[in-house]
């Protein structure tokens, strides 16, 4: 809850001073956030139950006192299902309390259930004032000053199941905790030639179930929205045999809890395991994962997503007014948006997002989890190679590109090591089955290297010709984008070099233009942030220190930005936003004053080539002078650790939707290229980057892209995370300026077509 009790304030107050700024400058471009604002927080314990039986449950919060907890998983202060909430007098109990506080304003963060109680408290608040007045317990003056309620929510549950947000907070971590389980169950059913047959969450939404499937490469996956065709009986056990006879050693079948049948009857994770083990004889286990699916450690997703939603949440109630409508906050893409609380919560509406959001994934795990190559073969070649540094997640994307593919009725070739390989013949037949198991695995199987195209073209040029490759996907980061424009500038000179070409941005810098974000990113993320988290475990424990670690991403700042978000930083150093000696010296006497506060510990970022001068011993030397006497200083170099480690579930996701997508536009641009018997591509659309923008994936050609490229530094001249980065600082406890062009404005859900709207 926030406190905002105007009435029993001075005007001079500097709380005051905050309402009146934030409200009467809404057309300004930048408000304050002062540091008197935490002073005025409380915490509700276990949710409405707290809220009703109020006293101790209802306490103030500080700055020190939250500072351990973006680590944690669960929720700290506490949840607990209220039956009293749901009568009015449970709801009248909760708002005498709020009214003897002096609290008109509240955020609620929960599932469906608990933003539906939110809106029905507020749209009855007035008549609950009412009826207390009556009844005696509170006074009208009472009444009159806290005339009325504001409430905002945020959407907490691990099953993604609310309607108008992309993404709600839990549902990351809960797909990390199932997809560690099915990595860890994937050893032993190899080895056994096993089905494992794994039960995940989901009574009614079967989005964890989907998506697992999806980044696991399931050969079977039941979800409540899409009950099986009748005969799936027969349908399963034809795919597991078709499996094994191609020589695969284990099948992975995942069931939500809440599957159903045609007829609305349970599908369980039992009569599966039976069929499976009566019909085909396999040796079949089970596992439900049950709650395991909710704890654990956040995933790095969750952090930043749960921070933006908080700041975003406060500046919604800071900002709202008798008449402002109760809202939800919500990702769309990679912006926060208000949405109408009313809106979201009906259950109509719920159906028709589901199904939006669902019909993509679903789309994609059916086509590449059925192996259906057509009868009549395309006779068209596609080439598949790695570009740049290794990452978590290419291997995903190769797989997903072969088989999209060989779906299409085309013959895929896997060139080994880049460029260097198609330039020297390092090019081989790629099949379904020799790509089985690559979702999971991290790195690069096909090899890569940073060689660009320009200095071999002939080479390469003579190698098309000979493998006659008639489109060619080439995944990998930075270097991949100049390849494929390399190609592109070559077409005037070369003709085998004009064929459709697509780009698949995979780096853990995440710095190719066209897309907000590149496979592996997230991965390398998650990485740095665990590792944080054990340097600030560290730095708590022994009191009085400060760590200074150095991040990869050559000139891109994002890891050290996002990573600074997720772990709690003090600060972080970047090349895009310049910094002094003056701001290092701020930032050294921020941490002297942490000192003086429970919170003795600190944390520092730097991005690898924020600074020439400023370097990691620098500021290492820097800061230990300074904090001489007060704190004492380590550092880290995370190296090449982050480009390792197996990829994250959104990395397989994304790389699986990026493969096949990519296949599929080739296709369509092979159709349009084909010209007196043979391929011709030579326009500026027919070698694109397949970009995430926002909330899509959409194709934009290579050289319209030059115009927003720092080829110097190897970056996008625009870059959307920067707009985000003074959050860290608000959350740091700095006095900074807030761009208010970057909050969100009230959106309505649909519009009468099924598209979001202002």
């Amino acid at each position: 809850t926030i406190r905002l009790d105007l009435s029993k304030m001075e005007p001079s107050s500097q709380f005051v001073s905050l309402r009146y700024e934030c409200c009467s400058q809404s057309n300004s471009q930048s408000r304050s956030l002062h540091r008197s604002f935490i002073a005025l927080m409380n915490c509700v314990i276990c949710g409405y139950q707290g809220l009703v039986d109020g006293g101790e449950n209802i306490c103030s919060a500080s700055w020190e006192s939250v500072s351990m907890m973006l680590q944690l998983g669960g929720t700290v202060i506490g949840s607990a299902r209220c039956k009293d909430f749901q009568t009015r007098e449970g709801r009248m109990k909760a708002a005498c309390n709020l009214v003897k506080l002096g609290i008109t304003n509240l955020c609620v963060i929960g599932g469906d259930g608990s933003l539906t109680g939110a809106n029905e408290f507020r749209t009855e608040w007035s008549g609950l004032l009412a009826d207390l007045v009556r009844a005696g317990k509170i006074s009208a003056e009472e009444a009159k000053k806290s005339s009325h309620l504001n409430i905002v929510g945020m959407v907490g549950s691990i099953d993604n199941d609310f309607c108008g947000t992309d993404m709600t907070i839990g549902t990351d971590s809960a797909l990390h905790r199932i997809i560690e389980v099915v990595d860890a169950i994937t050893t032993t059913a190899q080895s056994h030639q096993r089905t494992f047959i794994l039960e995940v969450m989901g009574r009614h939404c079967g989005y964890l179930a989907l998506v697992s499937a999806l980044a696991c490469g399931a050969d079977w996956v039941f979800i409540p929205e899409m009950p099986p065709d009748e005969g799936w009986e027969d349908h399963l056990c034809r795919r597991l045999m078709d499996q094994r006879s191609r020589g695969s050693r284990l099948n992975v079948i995942i069931v939500a809890e809440g599957a159903i049948s045609r007829d609305g009857k349970p599908i369980t994770s039992d009569q599966i395991k039976k069929l499976v083990t009566d019909r085909l004889g396999f040796d079949t286990r089970t596992t439900i994962l049950g709650h395991v699916q909710r704890g654990g450690t956040p995933s790095a997703f969750d952090r930043i997503l749960g921070s933006r939603m908080g700041v975003e949440a406060v500046m919604a109630l800071l900002e709202a007014t008798p008449d402002t409508p109760a809202c939800v906050v919500s990702l769309s893409g990679n912006q926060a948006v208000r949405l109408p609380l009313m809106e979201c919560v009906q259950p109509a509406l719920l159906v028709l997002c589901m199904c939006r959001s669902f019909e993509n994934n679903w789309n994609t795990y059916k086509l590449l989890a059925h192996i259906n190559p057509p009868d009549v073969k395309s006779n068209i070649n596609v080439a598949v190679m790695n570009i740049g540094a290794p990452c978590a997640g290419m291997n995903a994307a190769v797989r997903s590109a072969v088989k999209m593919g060989i779906i299409q009725g085309h013959s895929m070739l896997a060139v080994h090591d880049g460029f260097d390989g198609l330039a020297h013949g390092q090019i081989e037949p790629i099949t379904w089955t020799s790509v089985s198991g690559w979702t999971g695995i991290g790195g690069s199987m096909l090899g890569t290297k940073r060689t660009l195209p320009g200095k071999m073209m002939e080479e390469v040029s003579l190698n098309i010709a000979k493998y006659n490759i008639h489109a060619l996907v080439i995944i990998g980061g930075f270097e991949a984008y100049v390849g494929g424009l390399e190609l592109v500038q070559a077409r005037e000179k070369y003709e085998e070099v004009c064929i459709p070409i697509v780009v698949i941005p995979a780096t853990v810098s995440n710095n190719v233009p066209g897309s907000d974000f590149s496979i592996g990113a997230d991965t390398a993320l998650n990485t740095i942030t665990s590792t944080c988290d054990r340097i600030k475990q560290s730095a708590a424990g022994t009191k009085r220190r400060v760590f200074i670690v150095e991040t990869m991403g050559g000139y891109c700042g994002y890891l050290a930005t996002m990573a600074g978000l997720a772990a709690g930083a003090d600060a972080a150093y970047i090349f895009e936003e310049k910094f002094t000696i003056r701001d290092l010296e701020a930032n050294v006497e921020h941490l002297l004053g942490k000192m003086k506060t429970t919170v003795k510990r600190g944390l520092i970022l730097r991005n690898e080539n924020c600074n020439s001068n400023y370097t990691t011993d620098f500021i290492f030397s820097l800061y230990s002078e300074e904090g001489k006497g007060v704190f004492d200083c380590r550092k880290n170099v995370l190296g090449h650790m982050q480009q390792g480690g197996t990829p994250t579930p959104f990395d397989r996701n994304f790389a699986t939707k990026m493969g096949a997508k990519s296949v599929l536009w080739l296709t369509e641009k092979l159709k349009e290229c084909y010209r007196h018997g043979r391929i011709f591509a030579n326009t500026p659309d027919s070698a694109c980057v397949l970009g995430m923008k926002k909330r899509a994936l959409n194709f934009q050609p290579l050289a319209d892209l030059k115009a927003d490229t720092d080829f110097e530094h190897r970056i996008p001249k625009t870059q959307w995370w920067l707009k985000i980065r003074p959050i860290m600082k608000i959350l740091a406890k700095y006095d900074i300026k807030l761009d208010t062009y970057e909050h969100a404005n009230l959106e309505h859900v649909v519009n009468k077509t099924g598209s979001l709207k202002k």
